[in-house]
C-alpha cells in the first residue's frame, strides 16, 4: 500500500515561517484582497511563469538558498540588499491556494503569481512587482480557513 504524505501539516508549516521574514500582519479587507490590479505576467522580467524558485530570486537580485525540496512546494530564503525574500513555488496553483489559506490565519501581505508566493515586507513586494510580476494580496489575519 502506498504511504501517503502529510501534506497540508507541511504547508502548514511553511505557512507558519512566512510572517518570522516580515510578512505584515492584520488587514482591513477580507482574506484574500488584492491590494493591486491582477496582472500576472512580468513585464519589466519578461519571466513566463510559473518560474523557479531560482529564477525569481535571480530577478530579485539575489541568491537563494533552498530551506525545503518537497513533491507540494520548493522554497528558498533569498537575502538582497534591499532585504529578504521567502520564495515559495508549487507544482499546482491548487496548492498554492492550500497554502495561502493556511498563511491567512497570520495576515500579511505576498506577492502571488501563478504557481508561486513571495513574502516579505510590503514595501519589498511593491518593489519587487514590476520586476516578477504577480498580485499583491493582504491576507485578513482572522483565525480560520477560507473558501475557494
Amino acid at each position: 500500500m502506498p504511504r501517503q504524505r502529510p501534506f497540508i501539516p507541511r504547508l502548514l508549516a511553511v505557512a507558519c515561517l512566512a510572517p518570522a521574514l516580515g510578512c505584515s500582519g492584520g488587514g482591513d479587507g477580507g482574506s484574500r484582497a488584492a491590494a493591486g490590479s491582477t496582472v500576472t505576467a512580468a513585464p519589466a522580467g519578461g519571466v513566463v511563469a510559473p518560474a523557479r524558485v531560482e529564477v525569481i530570486g535571480g530577478l530579485l537580485g539575489c541568491e537563494v538558498s533552498i530551506r525545503t525540496e518537497a513533491e507540494e512546494l520548493r522554497e528558498g530564503v533569498c537575502h538582497g540588499t534591499a532585504g529578504d525574500y521567502l520564495i515559495t513555488t508549487f507544482p499546482e496553483d491548487r496548492l498554492k491556494d492550500t497554502w495561502l489559506d493556511a498563511a491567512s490565519v497570520y495576515g500579511g501581505t505576498y506577492l502571488v503569481g501563478t504557481q508561486w508566493v513571495v513574502s516579505a515586507k510590503p514595501a519589498l513586494l511593491k518593489k519587487a512587482r514590476p520586476e516578477i510580476g504577480g498580485e499583491l494580496q493582504d491576507l485578513s489575519g482572522a483565525s480560520g480557513t477560507t473558501g475557494s
